[in-house]
């Protein structure tokens, strides 16, 4: 468990292949994926603790490719 203290901009987003590779092999890879500028931090839990909004950006998607994150500089903890 890491907890992302508040005030940089964290994206949070559904990891797809993860969650396809894990219905096709039984296996739990996390497909939870937390952005920030420290770093990417995977889970299957997370929990903001604020506010934060829900982007759809299909015309400008983050560099893994996500169309669609939460995006929030409030606390996030991943488990």
């Amino acid at each position: 468990m890491i907890t992302l203290p508040p005030g940089t901009i964290k994206r949070i987003h559904v990891n797809q292949h993860n969650i396809r590779h894990n219905g096709k092999t039984g296996d739990r890879r996390e497909p939870l994926t937390v952005k920030t500028s420290r770093g990417n931090f995977v889970g299957h839990d997370v929990v903001v603790d604020g506010p934060s909004r829900v982007v759809y950006s299909p015309d400008n998607p983050l560099s893994c490719g996500a169309k669609v994150w939460v995006e929030t500089t409030s606390e996030v903890t991943v488990k």
